[in-house]
């Protein structure tokens, strides 16, 4: 069962090794400039190598000896041909074998050179039928493999999201003249805040609305705005608080205003994240010290 294992393990890196090829295009091909191909020559090699990478996948899969020893003396070839871009001082160069991320370098020669023993050994080992018994324990075997190649897969485009979505600036919250309370203005909220207000930096007020499902789902994060030790929160209801509405003149919800110790409006605007309302306090606190500037 063994010999059967390291034969679809072995077929399955050929075919990876085909598939990632053709996936890769014009980037696979102009990697074979590395080897001093290029133009029709590119295009012959890398239309060639997948279909000579496939067909042995296929037949070593399926237990081929002449197949194994073939594809043995294609990766010994792959290293040697590597080796002479190395020794020509193109380490480092994209080497084409699995896609676009491989480089020339001792790693590629040692996959290559490891790949050829396991492929000439592979005729040696003894092939013994696997029962059916076998065969399910290969394919959960398999299986599970995937399965681990899917969730590291998964991470790894997580991570990329993340880096991309740090790497985009984020929009602060909209923030358009004549809507709600003016900035620089005092605002008659500020008796809803108390005296904690005088002993803080900032006060923030949030403007929801029972019908307002944004609302409802950024409710947490409003109210860990309310655990900053200089911030003060109040948040007012479309219904409840229709009088703050009215005097803060909100165009809609969720709306926030940040505010002063002395009810001076410093910043405002219509918010969709959790971001976009910090982004109120931000912009409250930058003018608040300019102002004390």
């Amino acid at each position: 069962m063994v010999s059967v294992v390291c034969a679809l393990t072995l077929g399955l890196v050929l075919l990876a090794a085909a598939g990632l090829k053709l996936a890769g295009g014009a980037g696979a091909r102009a990697a074979l400039a590395t080897y001093g191909l290029t133009g029709r020559a590119a295009w012959v090699a890398w239309g060639g190598l997948i279909a000579v990478e496939a067909g042995l996948g296929v037949a070593v899969a399926a237990g081929l000896d002449a197949a194994a020893w073939a594809a043995a003396l294609l990766m010994a070839g792959a290293a040697t041909v590597q080796i002479g871009a190395i020794l020509a001082g193109r380490s480092g160069a994209p080497c084409g074998c699995f896609g676009l991320r491989g480089r020339v370098g001792r790693a590629s020669v040692g996959r290559a050179l490891g790949l050829a023993a396991a492929l000439a050994l592979l005729p040696v080992l003894p092939r013994t039928e696997p029962s059916d018994t076998g065969w399910l324990a290969i394919g959960l075997g398999f299986a599970l493999a995937g399965l681990a190649v899917l969730a590291v897969m998964v991470l790894a485009l997580a991570r990329e999201v993340g880096m991309l979505r740090l790497a985009v600036p984020q929009a602060g919250a909209l923030e358009v003249a004549h809507e709600g309370p003016e900035i620089g203005a005092r605002s008659a909220l500020v008796a809803a805040f108390g005296p904690d207000l005088r002993a803080r930096r900032l006060g923030l007020a949030v403007f929801t609305s029972e019908g307002c499902g944004l609302c409802r789902v950024l409710a947490p994060t409003i109210a860990r705005f309310g655990a900053h030790p200089q911030v003060v929160l109040r948040t007012f209801d479309e219904v409840a608080d229709a009088d703050a509405w009215a005097a803060a003149d909100v165009p809609g919800s969720p709306f926030a205003v940040a505010l002063d110790a002395d009810g001076t409006v410093l910043a405002k605007g219509t918010f969709n994240t959790g971001a976009q309302l910090e982004s109120v306090l931000a912009a409250g606190e930058r003018r608040r010290g300019a102002v004390r500037a």
